[in-house]
């Protein structure tokens, strides 16, 4: 892809967006640099901790490795644009503050954002299954137990059925 700026226009938690940037820049600057949406955090850089996680046509992603020229009208989601217009948090954002799902943030919302995804792929999904999926997302904080918790009560209140 070139560097040389480029219109580049995609729909950001259902919100038409339009950047004029290099297509070679990473998702995730685009994101949090030019949208002000910071949610998403760069931890590797290189797609493997997960901290980046977004929902590009319902699809989990590292955006810290699609090149935004690759979203091109395609409909990216954010932690930020999981919750209800009004404010209404979801079933995965609840059971993460009342199970504990987090310590110091940095990777919480991209945890976030891979839980809905295999909630919506599984909705009933058994902790196996949950600890499987979610070795995509490093955390140095929790020990992973009330991640785990969190997301088997999210799937039990029907995460899964209301997206």
């Amino acid at each position: 892809m070139s560097d040389t700026s480029e219109r580049i226009t995609l729909s950001v938690n259902g919100i038409s967006q339009e950047v004029t940037t290099a297509p070679s820049r990473s998702l995730l600057e685009v994101l949090r640099e030019d949208l002000a949406l910071t949610g998403a955090k760069e931890g590797c850089g290189v797609g493997v901790c997960g901290a980046c996680s977004v929902l590009v046509d319902g699809k989990l992603m590292s955006s810290c490795i699609v090149p935004v020229g690759m979203v091109q009208g395609r409909a990216v989601t954010t932690v930020e644009g999981l919750a209800a217009e009004d404010g209404t948090l979801t079933p995965v954002q609840t059971a993460f503050m009342e199970c504990g799902g987090f310590q110091c943030g940095i990777c919480t919302p991209g945890q976030v954002v891979a839980a809905t995804a295999l909630l919506r792929e599984c909705p009933d999904p058994a902790a196996e299954e949950v600890r499987e999926w979610m070795t995509g997302n490093l955390c140095r904080c929790t020990g992973y137990y009330s991640i785990v918790a969190a997301v088997l009560q999210a799937a039990k209140a029907g995460q899964g059925e209301s997206d």
